[in-house]
């Protein structure tokens, strides 16, 4: 377990490959996400990468500036449906391609992409609903 935003940061930022593991998937409670979140601005991005956070950070950095963050967050199986839909209407297209390829990804939202702008992912999409290859 994560203990605190410094044991986070040291972690992600150590050479030794277990503890850079352990940064990329152990569990870390609640507040010291939003700790992180708030006073190492420049590792959200590693947060989002973070196969344990909970849903309510997910949703926090769904909704962030920085789209490599929103990127992250866009690739995790377990990303709720509503942060799928929310997501699938991204103004980075790298985002919204992500949603297709997640493998959870829901009819709803690859549906929302059916409508994209950009025409491989309206393709992507399409392919996948076509396949039944969606949740």
């Amino acid at each position: 377990m994560i203990n605190s935003a410094e044991e986070f940061v040291r972690l992600r930022n150590s050479e030794k490959m277990d503890e850079y593991l352990k940064a990329a998937g152990d569990f870390a409670p609640f507040e010291v996400w939003l700790e992180v979140i708030k006073m190492y601005p420049d590792m959200r991005e590693w947060v989002a990468h973070n196969k344990s956070i909970p849903v309510e950070i997910m949703e926090i950095l769904a909704d962030d500036v920085d789209e490599r963050v929103r990127f992250n967050v866009a690739t995790k199986n377990r990303l709720p449906e509503h942060l799928q839909l929310i997501l699938a209407k991204d103004s980075d297209s790298s985002v919204r391609q992500r949603i297709v390829y997640n493998k959870k990804a829901t009819f709803q939202a690859l549906s929302v992409l059916l409508n994209d702008e950009d025409e491989e992912i309206r393709t992507l999409a399409k392919n996948r609903i076509d396949e039944g290859r969606y949740r």
